[in-house]
């Protein structure tokens, strides 16, 4: 098999939805940390467009953009499938991944913002997770059914990761389970995957992370 390599940054929740897709599949891989404030000659080498993480190395070709990077993986080791087999399931699975990718930017903005711009995105934040909650979901223990799937990996980096920057925020107000019984269901089933449970970054160092980073980037502005 073709050598396995992981570039990312912990704590990032686009680096985590790589993992989880390479553990589901039990895809043996090695990590290289890159560190973002002085990015390494090889991340340029392999993503000189968007010079981010995470790149997936697949026998020395690169893979980046995280999505993409879980789809690569699911059409090339077909083993524990992350997309269902049905054409229209599949678009229906694909629609909520992009959704997560438009509207879960709100939640990164959040942890960089204050004020007005704080309540704007906080807003925007629960308006997505009402959709979700109202949408997405139904009764299904997954977005697939019983199965963890595609859309779960995206969704479970967005929410999982707002529970930690709504504390390191100090605005523990959005993500209320009497507001979002449904998904508060769902997060708390994919963190109980073993596969998940597993590979879940330290809660108290990922929110005193970001707590640090917060306050950095607020005294820097």
């Amino acid at each position: 098999m073709a050598e396995v390599k992981l570039i990312g940054t912990l704590p990032s929740p686009f680096l985590y939805r790589v993992i989880w897709a390479l553990k589901i599949k039990g895809i043996p891989y090695e990590f290289i940390q890159e560190d973002l404030t002085n990015k390494s000659p090889l991340l340029l080498k392999y993503n000189p467009v968007h010079k981010k993480i995470p790149v997936l190395l697949h026998g020395g070709k690169p893979v980046c953009e995280s999505m993409i990077i879980v789809e690569y993986i699911d059409e090339v080791w077909q083993q524990n499938s992350l997309l269902p087999h049905d054409p229209y399931e599949r678009a229906l699975a694909r629609f909520w991944v992009k959704f997560a990718e438009d509207k879960g930017v709100s939640v990164w903005r959040m942890f960089r913002a204050k004020g007005e711009e704080l309540e704007k995105t906080m807003k925007e934040t629960e308006e997505m997770l009402q959709t979700v909650e109202e949408h997405g979901l139904g009764e299904k223990k997954f977005f697939g059914g019983d199965n963890i799937g595609i859309a779960d990996i995206a969704f479970g980096s967005v929410i999982y990761w707002l529970e930690a920057i709504e504390e390191a925020v100090g605005v523990r107000v959005i993500f209320e389970t009497h507001k979002f019984p449904r998904l508060h269901a769902w997060i708390k089933n994919l963190k109980q995957v073993p596969t998940i449970k597993e590979n879940l970054p330290d809660w108290d160092w990922m929110v005193a992370f970001f707590r640090g980073r917060r306050e950095a980037i607020l005294a820097s502005a």
